[in-house]
């Protein structure tokens, strides 16, 4: 016997799972394909879901258990036989949320940027889609933040000598043996010294076989597959885009799903993806197909190809999903948020760790001079240099501008209606607009007035140049996966459990095979990572005892 158990991925579900077995002093073999550890988590914002946190209490905010049960119910819409794990899993999930979730990190060393973000803000009714109140707590060192301490205790157990981390280790069969799963098989890869993210080489130098008590499976999802991702595309949300832009690196390529599955395992829910409507292509790209995702605050105009402003409630940041179904009912790949410069320089952020330099260096005066001052440097540079980003002194000019990106689709007239009747909005503190009611209300929450959202005000009132920035669906996270119970077991399609055989991550959809439902309600992916790998590794340990 090689270990007591095999981790197989080296992002965040799998180095929690990992390291909370081999410091209960079991022998834990880690293996991962890449160079490098932390898998997605790296790259990401670093965004939490939690509730009724002394962040949230801090600032005014009111949460409970009790709302936020609402709230994602109203997002997961369940409404399978096979959503029975995945529902099981959110009610364990929403009760860590509200509970051990932050002193465990905080006992970890793990801190927050004391402002809460209010992520999906949802669909307008109190039972639907969306977060009644800020829940998105970030990281204070975003993605590699959350990461470190994890780290951190993956060099002291490789020092102790329970753990042991294989990189550039492919696996490619779960072996089983009289029904149960007994290690892992695969090709060791080349050394390829390509920078963290970019696509690196799958040029086999020797095989491996390594045999265990228990394997868990934290292998990621589908989303830089795109074949894979147009292949599963749900028919609810219409034709899948013809142009796509991933959100993650080239090695998110649903394989891992497809190991449980030839071990025996089943797969649930793999329609049920989180796509983002406001990528746009990344001037500087690491991977295949690289787009970085718009943050935008709820100010902007946001309209089709065509010029027509999208219905109510499809404004920024209010239900990516729907908007996205809209979307692709217009026949068009691409839409258009419209605004002012003012309005971009303190309601524009950039996904991602790397786009967040202030945050991610933990630089306080960075914060203050982005944040506050605005434009960030990211994003200075996507206006610079970005190609979906165009900047005009009057509308005329920016539609002329439009219309060169995609000839014959812009409706000129439209859009300049939409764009004054927005406007006359404005002229008084009474409106009928939905969004302008709705940017209203959310200044009273001191977190957007100081950092999110701007001062209401005339697009064309002059206060300076006018943006359109074009926008593309991007891709990001599968929702559904391996099946498992409340242990991280994998289940097999009689419902029973695969012996020796765990998941965790979203190779697990978050845990249950698609504890999000239909909707996540954001901050709950790296919070369905931690969740899901700690309820692996109790499994596991449960098993190895």
């Amino acid at each position: 016997m090689d270990a007591d158990l095999v981790v197989v991925g080296g992002g965040l579900a799998g180095l929690v799972v990992a390291t909370e077995v081999a410091q209960r002093g079991k022998r834990v073999l880690l293996l991962e394909q890449e160079p490098y550890l932390g898998g997605q988590a790296f790259w990401s914002f670093g965004g939490l879901f939690l509730v009724d946190s002394p962040e949230q209490r801090r600032l005014g905010i009111r949460d409970s258990v009790e709302l936020a049960f609402q709230d994602w119910m109203g997002a997961a819409g369940y409404d399978r036989e096979e959503d029975a794990w995945g529902r099981r899993f959110a009610e364990a999930y929403l009760e860590f949320a509200a509970g051990e979730k932050r002193a465990w990190l905080a006992s970890l060393g793990v801190r927050f940027f004391p402002v809460v973000g209010w992520a999906e803000r949802g669909g307008g009714l109190a039972t639907g889609h969306g977060n009644s109140v800020p829940r998105f707590h970030i990281v204070w060192g975003t993605g590699p933040g959350i990461l470190a301490p994890f780290l951190r205790k993956v060099e002291a157990l490789k020092a102790e000598g329970t753990l042991r981390v294989l990189l550039r280790h492919r696996v490619e069969e779960v072996l089983v043996e009289g029904g149960k799963a007994v290690g892992v098989a695969g090709a060791v890869l080349e050394e390829d010294p390509k920078p963290r993210g970019a696509p690196t080489s799958r040029k086999a130098v020797g095989g491996f076989r390594f045999l265990a008590q228990a394997v868990v499976l934290a292998t990621g999802g589908i989303g830089a597959n795109l074949d894979l991702v147009r292949r599963h595309w749900p028919a609810r949300m219409g034709r899948p885009p013809k142009r796509m832009l991933s959100g993650v690196p080239d090695h998110v390529d649903g394989s891992g799903l497809f190991l449980a599955e030839r071990a025996g395992a089943r797969l649930v829910n793999l329609d049920r993806m989180w796509h983002y409507p406001e990528g746009v292509e990344n001037h500087t790209p690491v991977w295949t197909h690289h787009g970085i995702r718009i943050l935008p605050g709820p100010s902007p105009l946001w309209v089709d190809a065509t010029g027509k402003r999208l219905p109510p409630p499809l404004f920024p940041g209010f239900d990516a999903l729907e908007t996205l179904r809209y979307l692709r009912s217009t026949g068009f790949d691409w839409s258009w948020f419209i605004l002012d410069l003012p309005t971009l320089k303190k309601e524009f952020a950039l996904s991602g760790s790397e786009q967040n330099p202030d945050l991610t260096g933990k630089s306080w005066l960075g914060v203050v001079r982005n944040r506050l001052l605005g434009p960030a440097a990211p994003v200075r540079a996507f206006l610079e240099r970005g190609k979906d980003f165009l900047v005009a002194q009057d509308l005329s000019e920016l539609m002329r501008k439009m219309e060169a990106l995609a000839p014959g689709v812009l409706d000129p007239g439209r859009l300049e209606r939409e764009v004054k009747a927005r406007d006359r909005e404005l002229l008084n503190p009474f409106a009928k607009d939905g969004q302008v009611l709705m940017v209203h209300a959310f200044r009273r929450y001191v977190g957007d007035r100081l950092f999110r959202v701007a001062k209401p005000h005339p697009f064309l009132s002059g206060k300076g140049p006018l943006v359109a920035v074009r926008l593309w669906t991007l891709t990001r996270k599968t929702l559904g996966g391996i099946q498992t119970d409340l242990k991280g077991r994998a289940l097999k399609p009689s419902g029973e459990p695969l012996p020796g055989l765990f998941a965790a991550g979203e190779a697990a959809g978050f845990g249950g095979g698609a504890f999000h439902g239909y909707k996540a309600l954001e901050g709950t992916f790296l919070g369905g990572c931690l969740f899901s790998g700690l309820q692996a590794a109790k499994g596991v340990l449960e098993g190895l005892e």
